[in-house]
């Protein structure tokens, strides 16, 4: 059996045509055109995705369903997205869009909730019954997999892990409230403590690398000079890793996973990441003499869009 999935972004569209292992056989891709209406980008969805079936030499008959991740959520209820900030949608009709190129099941979630669910059927958590996946960019997103299936909760917001408030009274969030997680261990955490820390040290290294310019700074800067072992970047970084491990913990005291895949920006550090916080996490865990997850990186990047989101209708 095979299936579509459609990665939907605010800048282009992506469909591929994908089997029951998760192997994509043919992708594709297009603008999205946001600006255009939310009418016109399923349409373009629709025909990308019969294109690409056509161009793999099958046919829509062989096609079990039609699997969405987008930058944003659907209430399961209704099959209406209730909000996607990234596309400028309101209360959109997915479902019944969709339903006028096609009549394949179609299904929708976040895209960090297909980008685990796509792990877990081909990447670094595949075989695993329970994980939980983490992006670590502009924000701090999540897929969470129990059983083996994606658990979205009850109005399908139950992935978006970067909200859970891990610092009371802490730092203004963009949703209102203060101290979320994804104020601590998003990208945006890194370039905003390397602000201050030049702001506070003028003489830091991490300033002469952008050549006195703090608007400059990235993420990368202040790992790539952590990792050469300046001691001011080592140390934001040290207590970045901490708040990530605080996250980290919760998510292991909620679920019980297997494996925490993190994928996202941030996770291009790769190997230090991983032992900076691995160092963290067992002096934290609630249960000391217990196994608890282990802490992995994710592998399938680009393509866990489309394989995840075609999973959905497995």
């Amino acid at each position: 059996m095979l299936y579509i999935g459609i990665d939907l972004g605010g800048t282009g569209i992506k469909a591929g045509v994908v089997d029951e292992k998760g192997s994509i056989l043919l992708k594709d891709s297009c603008p999205t055109g946001a600006e255009r209406g939310y009418a016109d980008v399923i349409a373009d969805m629709a025909k990308l995705a019969i294109s690409v079936v056509e161009k793999s030499g099958h046919t829509m008959d062989e096609i079990k369903a039609i699997g969405i991740g987008l930058p944003g959520v659907m209430d399961p209820r209704t099959g209406r997205v209730p909000f996607c900030t990234n596309l400028g949608w309101h209360d959109v009709p997915i479902i019944q869009e969709m339903a006028k190129y096609t009549d394949r099941p179609v299904f929708v979630d976040n895209d960090a909730t297909v980008a685990g669910l796509a792990e877990s059927v081909a990447g670094i958590s595949a075989g695993v019954e329970n994980s939980v996946f983490v992006t670590l960019g502009t924000g701090v997103g999540g897929g969470v997999v129990l059983g083996g299936k994606v658990f979205s909760g009850s109005h399908g917001v139950a992935s978006e892990i970067g909200h859970m408030v891990t610092v009371v009274d802490g730092e203004l969030c963009s949703c209102g409230m203060r101290g979320c997680w994804e104020r601590y261990a998003s990208a945006t955490a890194l370039i905003r403590e390397g602000r201050r820390l030049c702001k506070a040290k003028p003489g830091t290294a991490l300033l002469k690398a952008v050549d006195g310019d703090a608007k400059a700074i990235t993420a990368k800067h202040v790992i790539d000079l952590a990792k050469a072992g300046d001691p001011d970047c080592a140390a934001l970084f040290d207590r970045y890793a901490y708040h990530l491990a605080v996250g980290l913990v919760n998510l292991i005291n909620l679920y019980d996973p297997e494996v925490i895949v993190l994928g996202g920006g941030v996770s291009h550090a790769g190997q230090f990441l991983l032992d900076a916080v691995r160092a963290k996490l067992p002096a934290m865990v609630f249960y000391k003499d217990m196994p608890y997850a282990r802490v992995e990186l994710a592998k399938l990047t680009n393509d866990a869009g489309i394989i995840g989101a075609a999973m959905l209708g497995r």
